[in-house]
C-alpha cells in the first residue's frame, strides 16, 4: 500500500513541475514581449486596426501650345454609409431613414426607396458600418449627396463616407496618345510618365481605422496631411498638325495595308515638336500602342545618303557635276552585289543627279573609292560623329534609344569590307526616326542643330512657375558652303528626282526618300523580307518653317517605296499646314518697296496748292512745297517730288494746262469771260494764249483729256 501511494506522489510531483516549468515559461515570455519587444508588437496590432492611409493628390494637367486640354484629371466619388456611426443615434437614424431611402434611390435605381430603407435598416442591425450608396458619383451629385437627411450632418453624426479618386481624361481622344502616356502601377510612359514628378504633385495621408477586412474609415474628421495638387505642362503640341499628320497616316498606313508607322513635324529654328503620330494595329483599329519615333531603332536606308554626301563634299571628293560610273545600277563589293532600287538605263551621269535618283551604286562607290581603298573609314564615321548620329537627341521623353554606329575597323562590331559601302546607302548602322529628323533639321536651319523638345512650360493654378527654351546642341555641323549644297540636293530630289511625281507648283520643299529592306546585310539573299518606306525633309524649300519625317513599316499592298508610302503622307501635311498655318506664307509687304519711278509720279497736275497738300498727304507721298501762292503745280524729277509757284496774273489769260474744270472756270469767269468746253479731264489746250490780256466777254474754249 505505501509502495502505490509513493509512486502516485512521485507522479504529482513530475506533473506539478512539468506545471511550474510551464507557467515560468509563459511569465517569462510574456514579461520579454512586455518589455523588449512590446514597441513592436504594439505597433503591429495598431496596423491591423489602425493606420495611416495615403491621400492621392489632383493631377496636373497637360495642355497643347494653344491652352487646349490634352489630359485632364476628373473626380468622382465613391460614396458610403455608416449606418452605425458613433454619434448617430437611434431616434435620429430612424426619423430620418425614411426620407433618406427615397433620396439613394434617386441616385441609385437598383432598389426601391422601400428596398433602400429595408437594406439599411438590416446592416444596422447587423452592426455593419461601410453601406456602398453611389460608386462613381460625379461632383454635381456629390453636391447633391452631401445635403441628403442625416448626410447634411456629416461623418460622425450622419454616417456620410467620401472617398475621392481621379480618373485621367483625354479630350482629344486618340490624339498624341502615346506621346502623352500616362502612369500606372510601376509603368511610367510618355510625357505623363517623363513629368510623372511634376504632374503627380504630393501624397497627403489620412489616419484609418479598419472595419472590415478590406474597409477603412478615417479617424477625424480633418485630414491630417493634405495632399498638393500636381502642377500642370504645357507642350508644343499643335493640335491642328497633329490631326494633320494622324489623318495623313491613317490614310496611307490602311491604302498600302502596312503594319505601323509614324510621323513628327518639328519646328526647323527651336527644335519643338509640333506633332508626333505613332500608330500601330490594335484590335480595335488604329491605336497608339508604341512609341516608334523615339524608340524604334532601324536601318535608315536611302534617307542617310545626305550624310555620306556631306562627308565627301567636306573633304573635297567631289563636286556636284562630277561624273560617277553607276554601271546601269548594279555593281559588287567582293562577293556581294548592290543594286539600285529602280531601273535608270544610265551607266554614267553625275554625282547630283544620282543622289537625286537615290542611286545605291553611285553613292556606295563613291565613299568606298575616297574612304575604303584608301583606309580612311575612320575619318567616314568621324563626319556621322560631326553630325550627331551618333547620339540620342536628348528630347524630354523617357525611353529614346540610342543610335548604333559601327565603329571602324573594329571586330566587334563586325566590321567588313562591305560596312562602309552599306553604311554609306544606311545600313549596317540603325537610328530612330527622331534621330533622323534631328539631322535633317539642322540642315534646313543653315547647319545649326537643336535639341528637340516637348514642354515650354510648367504652371501653377494658370501661372508660370518654370519655362524651358529652345536649346543649340551644335551651332555648326558643318560650312554653311556644304550645307547650302546639301540644300540643293535635297530640292533637287523633289524637282527631278525620286519625288518629283509628288512635286507642287504652289510651293517649293525639299528631302529625301528612303526605302530600305529589314536587314538588308544579313537577308538580301532570302526573298522579300519586307521594308520600310520613308521621306524626311522640310518646308518651305527658301526658308523653312517646319521639318517633317514620315516612316511606313512593312507596306504590303501596292508600292512600297518611300515616295509613294511616305513621300505622300509628307506632302498632304504640308498641303494642309500650308492652308491653315499664316506663318508658312509671306506677307505682302515682305519685301522692301521699289522706289517708283518717276514716270510713275502724279507730275504735271496743277490746282489750288491746299489742295494738292490734301492729296498728296492722303496718298502718304513725300515732296517738296515751293510755294506759298494760292495755285501751284507738281513738278517730278529724278526722285523728287515738288510742289512748285503757277502764276495766275489779274488781268492776263493765264496757263491753264494741267488744271482741273473746277479751277480753270473758276479763273476765267472772274475775268468776266465766256468759256466753251470740249471733253472730260484736265486741261490739254486753250483757244485763247497764256498771256493774252483779257478783255470784256472775251470767248476762250478749252478742250480737256
Amino acid at each position: 500500500m505505501s509502495l502505490i501511494k509513493n509512486e502516485v506522489l512521485i507522479r504529482v510531483y513530475i506533473v506539478l513541475i512539468f506545471i511550474v516549468a510551464a507557467a515560468v515559461t509563459i511569465f517569462t515570455k510574456a514579461f520579454f514581449i512586455a518589455t523588449v519587444d512590446g514597441d513592436k508588437w504594439r505597433a503591429l496590432g495598431d496596423s491591423l486596426y489602425v493606420k495611416y492611409m495615403p491621400i492621392e493628390p489632383l493631377r496636373g494637367n497637360v495642355f497643347a501650345a494653344d491652352g487646349s486640354l490634352l489630359a485632364t484629371s476628373l473626380p468622382y466619388f465613391e460614396i458610403r454609409f455608416d449606418p452605425n456611426a458613433d454619434n448617430l443615434d437611434s431616434l435620429n437614424f430612424y426619423r430620418n431613414v425614411d426620407s433618406l431611402s427615397l433620396c439613394i434611390s434617386q441616385i441609385n435605381n437598383k432598389m426601391t426607396a422601400g428596398g433602400w430603407r429595408a437594406h439599411i435598416v438590416e446592416r444596422r442591425m447587423k452592426g455593419e458600418r461601410y453601406l456602398m450608396v453611389k460608386e462613381r458619383a460625379t461632383p454635381e451629385e456629390m453636391d447633391r449627396i452631401k445635403k441628403f437627411p442625416l448626410f447634411r450632418l456629416g461623418k460622425y453624426k450622419g454616417g456620410l463616407i467620401v472617398k475621392q479618386m481621379n480618373n485621367r481624361e483625354h479630350p482629344f481622344g486618340m490624339l498624341a496618345r502615346r506621346t502623352i502616356g500616362y502612369v500606372k502601377d510601376d509603368l511610367k510612359i510618355g510625357l505623363e510618365g517623363s513629368y510623372n514628378a511634376t504632374l503627380g504633385g504630393m501624397q497627403g495621408k489620412e489616419l484609418m481605422f479598419r472595419v472590415g477586412r478590406d474597409l477603412w474609415l478615417p479617424m477625424y474628421d480633418l485630414t491630417e496631411i493634405q495632399p498638393k495638387n500636381g502642377d500642370d505642362i504645357v507642350t508644343t503640341i499643335d493640335v491642328s498638325l497633329q490631326d494633320i499628320a494622324q489623318e495623313a497616316l491613317i490614310r496611307s498606313l490602311e491604302v498600302h495595308g502596312a503594319d505601323h508607322g509614324c510621323a513628327v513635324v518639328m519646328d526647323v529654328k527651336t527644335g519643338a515638336i509640333k506633332a508626333m503620330s505613332n500608330l500601330g494595329k490594335t484590335p480595335e483599329g488604329w491605336g497608339e500602342i508604341y512609341n516608334y519615333a523615339v524608340a524604334k531603332r532601324t536601318e535608315p536606308g536611302s534617307s542617310i545618303k545626305i550624310a555620306s554626301m556631306m562627308a565627301l563634299l567636306e573633304d573635297g571628293f567631289v563636286h556636284l557635276e562630277d561624273t560617277v560610273n553607276i554601271n546601269y545600277g548594279k555593281t559588287k563589293f567582293y562577293d556581294s552585289e548592290l543594286l539600285d532600287s529602280e531601273k535608270h538605263g544610265l551607266r554614267e551621269t553625275t554625282v547630283r543627279h544620282a543622289f537625286e535618283i537615290s542611286s545605291n551604286v553611285g553613292v556606295a562607290r563613291l565613299v568606298q573609292k575616297f574612304y575604303g581603298d584608301t583606309k580612311k573609314a575612320d575619318k567616314f564615321i568621324e563626319h556621322f560623329k560631326d553630325y550627331g548620329l551618333d547620339l540620342p537627341t536628348g528630347v524630354d521623353l523617357d525611353g529614346e534609344v540610342k543610335p548604333y554606329i559601327k565603329e571602324a575597323y573594329d571586330a566587334k562590331d563586325d566590321w567588313s569590307g562591305t560596312t562602309l559601302p552599306w553604311m554609306a546607302i544606311g545600313y549596317e548602322s540603325s537610328m530612330t526616326p527622331l534621330q533622323i529628323l534631328n539631322f535633317y533639321n539642322a540642315i534646313a536651319n543653315g547647319g545649326e542643330m537643336m535639341k528637340p523638345y516637348l514642354v515650354t512650360e510648367l504652371q501653377r493654378f494658370g501661372e508660370t512657375v518654370k519655362t524651358f527654351k529652345p536649346t543649340v546642341v551644335k551651332r555648326s555641323i558643318a560650312s554653311k558652303k556644304i550645307i547650302a549644297r546639301c540644300q540643293d540636293l535635297l530640292e533637287g530630289v523633289v524637282n527631278r528626282g525620286t519625288m518629283k511625281n509628288y512635286k507642287t507648283a504652289k510651293y517649293n520643299y525639299a528631302g529625301k526618300t528612303g526605302t530600305a529592306q529589314f536587314n538588308y546585310s544579313k537577308l538580301r539573299e532570302q526573298g522579300d523580307p519586307g521594308y520600310q518606306a520613308s521621306f524626311v525633309g522640310y518646308f518651305p524649300a527658301e526658308d523653312p518653317v517646319y521639318s517633317c519625317i514620315v516612316v511606313v513599316y512593312d507596306p504590303k499592298q501596292g508600292s512600297f517605296y518611300g515616295a509613294d508610302c511616305a513621300g505622300s503622307v509628307f506632302r498632304e501635311i504640308a498641303d494642309k499646314a500650308f492652308t491653315v498655318k499664316h506663318e508658312l506664307h509671306q506677307p505682302i509687304n515682305f519685301k522692301e518697296k521699289k522706289q517708283m519711278p518717276t514716270a510713275m509720279f502724279p507730275t504735271a497736275d496743277v490746282g489750288t496748292t491746299e489742295d494738292l497738300d490734301y492729296l498728296l498727304d492722303k496718298l502718304n507721298f513725300r515732296y517738296y512745297k515751293k510755294t506759298k501762292r494760292t495755285y501751284a503745280s507738281l513738278n517730278a524729277k529724278n526722285d523728287s517730288l515738288k510742289i512748285m509757284e503757277r502764276s495766275v496774273p489779274e488781268n492776263i489769260i493765264p496757263n491753264l494746262t494741267g488744271m482741273r474744270l473746277k479751277d480753270a472756270l473758276h479763273i476765267l469767269e472772274n475775268r468776266g469771260c465766256k468759256v466753251g468746253i470740249n471733253g472730260y479731264g484736265i486741261v490739254k489746250a486753250q483757244s485763247v494764249p497764256a498771256g493774252t490780256r483779257v478783255q470784256k466777254g472775251m470767248y476762250v474754249t478749252i478742250s480737256l483729256q
